[in-house]
C-alpha cells in the first residue's frame, strides 16, 4: 500500500487526507441523522401529557428543548403557546431554519472534499505528464523506459485515487443532504400538530 502511495507522488497525500475527512463527516453525520435521535416519536405524546395536567412550567420546558433538535423546535412554540397561532407558528420557522443549518453542519466541506478530489488527481495526472515530457525531451528522444513508466504510473495513480475519494463523497454528500430535507420536513409536520392541537384546531 505504501508503495502504492509513494508512486502516486506527494499529491497523494492531500488526496488521503480528503479520504479521511470524507469518512469522518460521513459516519458522524449518520450517526446524528438517526431519526430517534432528531425527531424522537415520543415527544409530543409527552408534551401533550403535560399539558393536559398542567405541568408545562419554564423547567419542563427548558429540558424539552434540549432533548433533540424537533425539541428545539416544540419549546419554541411552547414559550409562545400565549400568542396567536400565527405568532407561534413565525417563531417556529424562525428557529427552524436555525435547526436545518445546524443539521447542514459539515456538508458544506464534504461537498468541498467532493469536487476537490478529482481536481488533485488531476493535478497529479500533469505533473506526471510533464515528468514524461521532461524526460523526453532531455533524452533527446523517447528517453529512458523506466522513467516514462514511472510519469505515467504516477499520472493514473493520482487520477485513480482523487475519483475513488471524489465519487462515495459525492454520493454521501447527496444521501445526507436529502436526509436532512427528510428530517426537516418531519420536524415541521410534528411541529404544526402541536399548534393546530394546542390552538384546538386539531383533535390529537
Amino acid at each position: 500500500m505504501f508503495e502504492f502511495i509513494k508512486a502516486g507522488g506527494l499529491l497523494m497525500w492531500p488526496i488521503i487526507a480528503c479520504s479521511v475527512i470524507a469518512m469522518a463527516i460521513t459516519l458522524e453525520r449518520l450517526w446524528s441523522y438517526r431519526r430517534k435521535r432528531v425527531v424522537p416519536d415520543h415527544l409530543f405524546p409527552q408534551i401533550w401529557k403535560l399539558y393536559k395536567s398542567k405541568e408545562l412550567d419554564r423547567k419542563r420546558i427548558l429540558a424539552i428543548r434540549e432533548s433533540s433538535p424537533l425539541g428545539r423546535l416544540l419549546a419554541t412554540g411552547l414559550t409562545n403557546l400565549h400568542h396567536s397561532r400565527e405568532v407561534m407558528k413565525e417563531a417556529i420557522e424562525e428557529e427552524g431554519r436555525q435547526v436545518v443549518h445546524g443539521l447542514e453542519r459539515y456538508l458544506n466541506a464534504l461537498g468541498t472534499v467532493a469536487a476537490i478530489a478529482p481536481l488533485l488527481g488531476l493535478l497529479g495526472t500533469v505533473f506526471g505528464m510533464i515528468e514524461v515530457f521532461a524526460a523526453i525531451t532531455s533524452a533527446g528522444g523517447v528517453g529512458n523506459p523506466a522513467v516514462l513508466a514511472g510519469g505515467i504510473s504516477k499520472a493514473l495513480i493520482t487520477t485513480a485515487a482523487g475519483l475513488s475519494v471524489a465519487i462515495p463523497s459525492l454520493i454521501a454528500h447527496r444521501y445526507l443532504t436529502g436526509r436532512v430535507d427528510e428530517l426537516a420536513i418531519a420536524m415541521e409536520q410534528q411541529a404544526i400538530k402541536m399548534v393546530e392541537v394546542l390552538h384546538g384546531e386539531r383533535e390529537k
